[in-house]
C-alpha cells in the first residue's frame, strides 16, 4: 500500500514532530530527515563538526550528516549520506539557481520554496517517479532555479526541458495573495506551483513516448495544439463559461498541457492529504447511500475509487473546520465526473509506472 506522508516522532523522546522539523520542541536534540529510512532521526553534535547519525547496520557504520544548507544558512533538515561527493542533500542539490541570499527578504523567500520542495520530492520518491539530477542526466534530468524578479527583467514561473523556474515572489503570502485575485485563482501556494510544474515534467517522462498518448488524447484533447495561440485566446477570452464540467479549474482549459499539469498536481494533494490525515488517525466517514447512515472506513489510496471517496470525506472536514475558525476553504474546488476521469488516468499512469519499476522474479 501507498505511504505518502507519515506521522514522525522523536526517538529520543517520543514528542510529534512535523515533516520540517530541524529540533525536537521537548528535548530540544537536533534532527535530520534520513531519506533511505523516511523518517527524522537524532542528531549528534560536535564542536566544530557538522551534526552527524552514526550507526552500525549489517555489521557496517553507516554515516549521515546534516546538509551544507542545514549548517550554513539553517535552510535544510535533510541527511547527506557518506561518503558523498556533495556537501548537499538530495533536495538541495537540485537547487541549480538561488537568490542572492545577502539580501534578508531573499532568505526567508529561499527558505520557503526548498521546504516545499522538500515535501514535493517525499511524494514524488513515495509514488516511484523517477527523481534524477539534470546534473547525472543533463537531457531528461530535473533541475530548479529560483529566481528574484525586476521590473526590467521579470521572471516566469515555468517549465522548460525538466528545468523548473519559480519566482521568488511567490513566496511572500501577501504578494501570492494578490496574483491570486488579480487571476482570479481559488488557490494559490508554493507547493502548488511546484507540482504544477513538475506534472509539466512528468508528462515528458510519462506520456511524450508515446505508448499512453491515445488515451491522453482522449480525456485532455491534442497537446499538438498551438501553444502560443492557446495562451493568448485564454488571457483575452478567459476559460468556457461551463469550464467546471470538464476540468478541475479554469487555468485547465487552456491548453492540454496545462490540464495535465493541473490534475497531476490536484492528484500529489490528494494522495498527500489523504496520507497525511490517516497518518494522524483522522476517521474517514462518508454518507452510505443504501442505508442513509454514515460509515467510517480505512481508505486504500492505492484504488482509485475509495481514493476519491476518501479525499472527498476529509476535504469536508478541512472546511468545516476552516470555516468554524473564519478562514476561507482549504479546498475550493468541486470535481465533476470527467475531472475524475483524468485524474484516475493520471493514478494508472503513475501506477504503471511504478509497476515496471518493480524488480521481478
Amino acid at each position: 500500500m501507498l505511504a505518502i506522508m507519515k506521522l514522525f516522532s522523536c526517538d529520543e523522546c517520543g514528542q510529534q514532530l512535523y515533516f520540517e522539523s530541524t529540533s525536537c520542541t521537548r528535548c530540544g536534540c537536533r534532527l535530520g530527515y534520513d531519506a533511505e529510512r523516511r523518517d527524522l532521526r537524532v542528531l549528534s553534535e560536535r564542536p566544530g563538526h557538522a551534526p552527524e547519525l552514526v550507526e552500525e547496520r549489517d555489521g557496517k557504520q553507516r554515516v549521515l550528516r546534516a546538509c551544507l544548507n542545514a549548517v550554513e544558512h539553517d535552510a535544510c533538515n535533510w541527511l547527506v549520506p557518506q561518503p558523498s561527493d556533495s556537501a548537499y542533500c538530495a533536495s538541495c542539490a537540485l537547487s541549480q539557481t538561488i537568490p542572492d541570499l545577502s539580501l534578508e527578504a531573499n532568505v526567508v523567500a529561499w527558505k520557503r520554496l526548498e521546504s516545499a520542495k522538500r515535501r514535493l520530492l517525499f511524494t514524488l520518491q513515495a509514488l516511484g517517479l523517477p527523481v534524477v539530477p539534470k546534473s547525472v542526466a543533463p537531457e531528461t534530468g530535473l533541475a530548479f532555479r529560483f529566481l528574484r524578479g525586476t521590473l526590467e527583467a521579470p521572471v516566469t514561473t515555468g517549465h522548460e526541458d525538466g528545468l523548473i523556474t519559480l519566482d521568488v515572489a511567490e513566496a511572500d503570502p501577501a504578494y501570492r495573495e494578490q496574483q491570486r485575485q488579480k487571476l482570479g485563482e481559488k488557490y494559490r501556494t508554493t507547493l502548488g506551483h511546484l507540482r504544477h510544474e513538475i506534472g509539466h515534467y512528468y508528462f515528458d517522462r510519462l506520456i511524450a513516448d508515446g505508448r499512453r498518448t491515445a488515451a491522453f488524447r482522449e480525456l485532455f484533447g491534442d497537446e499538438r495544439a498551438d501553444y502560443g495561440a492557446a495562451l493568448e485566446r485564454h488571457y483575452k477570452q478567459g476559460p468556457p463559461a461551463d469550464w467546471e464540467q470538464t476540468h478541475i479549474s479554469a487555468y485547465a482549459t487552456m491548453h492540454p498541457w496545462e490540464d495535465w499539469a493541473e490534475t497531476f498536481a490536484h492528484y500529489l494533494h490528494m494522495v498527500d492529504t489523504l496520507e497525511t490525515a490517516q497518518s494522524y488517525g483522522l476517521a474517514v466517514r462518508t454518507p452510505d447511500a443504501s442505508s442513509g447512515t454514515v460509515r467510517a472506513s480505512r481508505v486504500d489510496v492505492d484504488e482509485f475509487a475509495s481514493l476519491m471517496e476518501g479525499f472527498h470525506a476529509v476535504t469536508l472536514a478541512l472546511n468545516g473546520l476552516n470555516r468554524s475558525m473564519g478562514h476561507p476553504d482549504a479546498y475550493p474546488f468541486a470535481v465533476c465526473p470527467r475531472a475524475s476521469d483524468k485524474l484516475e488516468f493520471v493514478h494508472r499512469t503513475i501506477r504503471d509506472h511504478e509497476q515496471q519499476r518493480r524488480p521481478t522474479g
